[in-house]
């Protein structure tokens, strides 16, 4: 009952695959959280220290349902890492309300209703939420409408969060990830996007899911007790570059 437990969504891959496995490494127990059964069965079987929850977020039935699951399989709820999300790319004029909201529902509403029904016991705990945003809430790029506009929706609703669970002693941060080196992310990124990337990230790479779980295991942990209502880049500085151009920095 004294080990601490997280609950992280969109637990099955990416992101919140590596967050999960190095919240392990750290001593943490995880509550591992996805809609896709299948894939969240096999990657957890391994892994001591996890329990698999199968739960849509965007589903306030099955929110409400799975929160408790998870506080009575651990008996203690002390983070949230809030990852669950989905991303649909096109033009403004292409981009039908049935789109937009499948986004919403999933990258907004879903981080709200998780969060909503994690609060008692963060509470209890003081325990702390990780909202991960995108680079894309921070900055507008093409084809983003649906996409940039709910992660940055995000970024608010960290803000609003922070200010008034603060006085409970939970502590919410935001996490937005620049470009990531994702299996998805290579298959569908052609040589010319890969160098476009690569010319207007002062690092001159994609980061690693690993190198953005360690941002979010920080911000849960302890080593982040002062810190709360911050917004965090992790995107090797590509939104500190605007739209400069990258030629004038060699």
């Amino acid at each position: 009952m004294s080990q601490k437990t997280a609950l992280v969504t969109g637990a099955a891959r990416g992101i919140g695959l590596a967050t999960s496995k190095l919240m392990i490494e750290r001593g943490w127990q995880v509550a591992m959280l996805d809609r896709d059964t299948e894939e969240l069965q096999k990657v957890s079987a391994n892994l001591s220290g996890a329990v698999p929850f199968f739960c849509d977020v965007s589903i306030l039935s099955e929110v409400e349902k799975t929160l408790p699951a998870i506080l009575e399989r651990f008996g203690r709820l002390d983070a949230v890492v809030n990852n669950a999300g989905v991303a649909q790319f096109g033009p403004i004029e292409d981009t039908d309300f049935e789109t937009w909201r499948t986004v919403m529902e999933t990258n907004l509403d879903g981080v709200f209703l998780v969060s909503q029904a994690a609060v008692p016991a963060l509470k209890e705990s003081q325990g702390s939420i990780v909202n991960i945003a995108s680079i894309s809430g921070l900055r507008a790029s093409t084809l983003r409408v649906a996409y940039g506009t709910s992660k940055a929706a995000v970024i608010h609703l960290t803000k609003q969060q922070a200010a008034e669970l603060g006085e409970s002693g939970v502590r919410v941060n935001c996490v937005c990830p620049g470009p990531v080196r994702t299996k998805l992310a290579m298959a569908v990124h052609s040589q010319d996007i890969i160098d476009a990337y690569h010319d207007a990230i002062p690092l001159n790479r994609y980061g690693s899911e690993t190198e953005i779980a360690e941002v979010i295991e920080f911000l849960c942990s302890e080593r982040a007790s002062y810190v709360t209502g911050q917004i965090i880049a992790s995107d090797g500085g590509f939104e500190s570059t605007g739209i400069g151009l990258p030629s004038l920095r060699s």
